[in-house]
């Protein structure tokens, strides 16, 4: 490997962000617990900077590194910027929460950084074993943190759960891995096109792997039937956490799918299309059934991702540019949306309450007229009701299936849609049409509110707009696709 092979600044925002996480693991040690906002404000500007590298070093041409092993294109820088902004929303609407419960520590901070360079080294990764490396320091980072509440049972087997779900679901995903390496010889994702395209491979075997692999991607996903853990973990989590599982992963599950799929195994796009036509079809039916059951708004939400998880498969298995990108905007828009969802939820608790349950936004537009009419917009926005982002999210995704000639798929998608209207609607009315039980003053800092006001605005500016970032995402998933 020379220096040119090399090339390292291409990795540059994840070389910066690894240093700054190890410098503020180390730094913190010295640091007090009445001082942590001094980690906290680290960690922030360690984001910020490598946002900045990211913008610095963009080109619109592709690049590879580490002896083809790590790229830069389009599609990844995009979907870095949305991870990191996603992280960076986190942080600061987690902030008074984390403080009022005992996980305002530095753990809490570089296990988000790591998790974050995780998801970032998946969406350039072009190898199996680099893909397979990012997966699982997001993965482990994240099952610590569900575990980070210990005097929480709920918490505690929350992690568990996770972790034995999720090791289970990477043991099957490394198997798949394995055996289109035994396919094809390579581990190399633009080899493996190749060798797929050429019947240079042992097709039989690389089918069997593709199975496995759609396995650990349901899983990730949290898409039906491996979605299991999803509602028990967004439950169980400090809420905090369970924004930052619900968010930002999502980009990186749509750049960890996209690479293995749309360009490793882009020769067996008929057979994984069937697969996730499957999943898509089964997460929208469960997803919006068993949320309309539930009193807990996060369990509510954790079902909803299910069935929006439905969704973004319903792009991917389109197999060509126009549903990729559909799926990429879907996957940027909902998680804007879900960091709001949230932070709703963050912003109405407070020391020894946890505003979780739908009944505890009852009055909302009472108490505060302001944030009922913010979080009215986040309820919207998930329905997919005109005009905001979630409607025209799920509209890209409904003309990718209709240009396949599946208006059956289509259809189907919109019935469930209306399924998941009501339950969205009910939130709505308890806010609107409910008396307050509680009375107690929303408190918040400045920049919390202000901040998650201009994230719930977002979402009707891009609904009012949506070609400007849709056109932007469809030119990165067009200049990263394979040619074959």
């Amino acid at each position: 490997m020379t220096w040119t092979t090399l090339n390292p600044w291409i990795a540059a925002p994840e070389i910066f962000l690894l240093c700054a996480a190890l410098f503020i693991l180390l730094a913190d040690l010295f640091i007090s617990d009445e001082k942590k906002q001094i980690s906290y404000g680290l960690t922030l500007a360690a984001i910020a900077g490598s946002a900045l590298l990211l913008i610095e070093t963009w080109q619109p041409a592709a690049r590879s590194g580490f002896n083809g092993m790590f790229v830069a294109d389009a599609l990844s820088q995009l979907a870095k910027l949305g991870m990191l902004l996603g992280v960076e929303l986190v942080l600061i609407y987690g902030r008074g929460y984390a403080l009022a419960r005992g996980l305002f520590k530095g753990e809490l901070f570089t296990l988000s950084l790591f998790a974050l360079i995780g998801m970032m080294v998946m969406a350039s990764s072009t190898n199996f074993v680099t893909l397979y490396v990012g997966l699982e320091l997001l993965s482990l980072s994240l099952y610590t943190l569900v575990a980070m509440q210990r005097e929480s049972v709920r918490a505690s087997e929350a992690a568990m759960k996770y972790f034995v779900l999720g090791a289970l679901a990477s043991g099957l995903l490394l198997y798949g891995m394995s055996m289109v390496y035994g396919a094809t010889s390579s581990l190399d994702i633009t080899v493996i096109a190749h060798h797929i395209a050429a019947q240079q491979s042992n097709n039989l075997l690389a089918l069997f792997g593709l199975v496995f692999i759609v396995t650990g991607i349901g899983f990730k996903l949290g898409a039906v039937p491996f979605h299991m853990w999803v509602p028990d973990v967004y439950d169980g989590a400090p809420t905090l956490l369970t924004q930052l599982i619900g968010s930002a992963p999502k980009l990186a599950a749509f750049a960890f799918m996209f690479r293995l799929l749309a360009e490793a195994l882009a020769g067996f796009q008929p057979d994984w299309s069937s697969m996730l036509t499957v999943l898509a079809i089964l997460s929208l039916v469960v997803g919006n059934v068993a949320a309309i059951a539930q009193t807990s708004l996060k369990r509510m939400l954790a079902y909803s991702t299910i069935s929006h998880m439905g969704f973004l498969l319903l792009g991917m298995l389109s197999g060509n540019s126009v549903g990729y990108a559909a799926s990429f905007f879907y996957a940027m828009t909902y998680m804007l949306t879900a960091a709001a969802g949230f932070g709703m939820i963050m912003l109405l608790s407070r020391k020894g309450f946890e505003s979780d349950q739908i009944a505890d936004f009852k009055g909302l537009a009472k108490r505060s007229p302001w944030f009922a009419a913010m979080m009215l917009m986040v309820m919207f926005s998930m329905a997919g009701i005109p005009v905001f982002v979630g409607f025209f999210a799920k509209l890209a995704v409904l003309k990718a299936v209709i240009g396949m000639g599946m208006v059956w798929l289509a259809i189907f998608a919109v019935a469930c849609s209306l399924i998941g209207a009501f339950y969205y609607l009910r939130v709505v009315k308890v806010m609107y049409f409910d008396a307050p039980e509680s009375h107690a003053p929303i408190e918040a800092n400045f920049d919390f509110r202000f901040l998650l006001s201009i994230n719930c605005l977002l979402l009707l500016g891009l609904g009012l707009a949506p070609e400007s970032l849709l056109t932007v995402l469809a030119e990165a998933v067009q200049h990263s696709l394979p040619i074959l």
